[in-house]
């Protein structure tokens, strides 16, 4: 406990560290899975083909990921791009089944009414489907979350700051309270992103919070009648 007190500059900087490597392939992955899996889910033919992509990427150890990825796109092994190119493609891996099963659950007949009222498709997608596989999305998203959390931690044994370099750092020193507050910050991060996704889609998607009380007022209503 004495070192954590001692250098709560350096869990905090690391901290940072973390978040900037963190959240940008959150959004990123999010905004490229999108599309990604409205063709999956619009197009059946394409739909395996998709999946099977990307899924592969996530089957891609990461370590190997981030000694390679330099070489395609030009930056150097330790560069914080590197990481974060490489988390946005698991991010990817992740959501874009989630968009495309999302979409899919939307109810066949709400999209009918969508056309018969004169929706066009991009508005029927952007109004109608978007919205109610809302829940579906952030469910995913969060999974997304923990997870890039988690992955940028393996991002300190190429060199690059983060939370991780705590882990990394306590096992070559032999300091176990180092290793300790790597785990416990990194286990707050991924909690403080989650509860933040939470709070974002209750802001952004209201009507999931009048739903159950609805449903929960639906069987008292009846009941009256009943005995009525």
């Amino acid at each position: 406990m004495t070192w954590i007190w001692s250098n709560l500059d350096i869990i905090w900087d690391r901290t940072l560290d973390h978040v900037v490597l963190s959240v940008p392939p959150i959004i990123l992955s999010f905004l490229l899975a999108v599309p990604l899996g409205w063709l999956a889910y619009r197009f059946r033919v394409g739909r395996g083909i998709i999946l099977s992509g990307v899924g592969l990427l996530y089957a891609v150890p990461s370590l190997p990921l981030f000694i390679v990825l330099p070489f395609i796109v030009g930056t150097t092994v330790r560069s914080p791009l590197n990481l974060i190119i490489a988390l946005t493609l698991y991010g990817v891996a992740l959501m874009v089944r989630v968009v495309a099963d999302g979409l899919a659950s939307v109810d066949r007949n709400v999209r009918q009414f969508a056309m018969a009222v004169g929706f066009s498709e991009w508005t029927q997608f952007w109004r109608v489907e978007f919205p109610l596989a809302g829940p579906v999305l952030l469910a995913g998203l969060r999974v997304v979350a923990v997870s890039t959390v988690s992955l940028a931690t393996v991002g300190a044994v190429i060199g690059a700051q983060s939370l991780g370099s705590l882990f990394t750092d306590g096992f070559q020193r032999g300091i176990q309270a180092e290793i300790i507050a790597g785990i416990i910050a990194t286990v707050g991060l991924a909690l403080a992103l989650d509860g933040a996704l939470v709070l974002l889609g209750r802001l952004l998607m209201p009507w999931t919070r009048s739903a159950p009380s609805t449903a929960a007022r639906a069987p008292m209503r009846s009941d009256k009648e009943a005995v009525a």
